[in-house]
């Protein structure tokens, strides 16, 4: 197969990925802005829970620094 035309349909192929994308982005963004979406409004606890085994339920939450 000649070079050039191998580049030209890598080159296709790409393209075609990055429109899909661009469409379920913009998919996205609409319900989003619809209120399609529900997003979480709770966060889990950063300083480690009751699942943790022992050894790791008291480390310090940051390491390293002055």
């Amino acid at each position: 197969m000649n070079k050039n035309i191998m580049i030209a349909v890598v080159l296709g192929i790409l393209l075609l990925l990055s429109v899909v994308q661009a469409f379920q982005v913009n998919t996205i963004k609409e319900k989003l802005s619809t209120g399609g979406v529900k997003l979480a409004t709770g966060a889990a606890p950063a300083t480690g829970g009751a699942n943790l085994p022992s050894g790791l339920q008291n480390l310090p939450t940051m390491v390293g620094g002055c």
